[in-house]
């Protein structure tokens, strides 16, 4: 499943988080690349253990907190601290799967079920940038709006098409979800919408939703990782 997210940021975290990255020390981003995607990877990234990184992943952290679509579709255990990369003048980064498993700075080993890319730049002001996700036989090109956000499976091979205009700025996190396997998740994705979608036309007491509220943390229940 690949989801697009609108307006995970508002405009005042927006334009905190655009001031943060671009004061701060960018760096080859292939110091944080696993041997096979160094190979293919070629942009700028702000360090990880920098005080803008951090403070500008702390914002993203809180938007994801509160976005219910993100948590429907997620259901996130981790959340790798985010991270921003930059491209321009040409950069791009070729076709790549990420690495299974993250280890975050503060020692934990964070498994990729899901890669997560927001989007920072309007996307009339850089040429280029496309985000392009193989899903089976179909290839998905994304570009969106300054503040959201696409949410895709980290096991399917994509790119980022080469910016010849401007610069194309992102966070980029990944998500160990308490539910590994993503039809699962997906079957309890599309429960919670048709849930939410009930209970806007037949109230919270209506019998009927009141079982598949029951039915839908069962499965959750039964599928989430201890």
């Amino acid at each position: 499943m690949i989801l697009e997210i609108q307006g995970v940021l508002d405009a005042g975290e927006l334009a905190r988080v655009r001031a943060l990255v671009t004061a701060g020390p960018w760096a080859d981003g292939r110091a944080t690349a696993g041997y096979q995607s160094a190979l293919a990877k070629d942009n700028e990234q702000l360090p990880e253990d920098c005080a803008e990184a951090r403070e500008a992943g702390a914002i993203v952290l809180a938007a994801l907190s509160r976005n219910l679509l993100f948590q429907a579709a997620a259901l996130p255990g981790e959340i790798f601290p985010p991270l921003f990369n930059r491209y321009a003048g040409g950069h791009s980064f070729g076709v790549h799967v990420d690495n299974a498993i993250r280890p975050a700075r503060d020692g934990r080993r964070i498994r990729t079920d899901l890669s997560a890319t927001l989007f920072l730049e309007a996307p009339e002001t850089y040429d280029g940038g496309e985000l392009v996700i193989e899903d089976g036989s179909s290839a998905h090109s994304v570009k969106l709006g300054a503040g959201d956000m696409v949410l895709y499976p980290a096991t399917t091979l994509h790119e980022v098409r080469p910016v010849t205009r401007g610069a194309r700025v992102a966070s980029f996190f990944w998500v160990q979800s308490l539910v590994a396997e993503q039809h699962k998740r997906s079957i309890l994705f599309d429960m919670d919408l048709a849930i939410q979608k009930l209970r806007g036309e037949v109230g919270d007491r209506h019998a009927a939703l009141v079982a598949l509220t029951g039915a839908y943390h069962n499965l959750l229940r039964l599928w989430a990782a201890p």
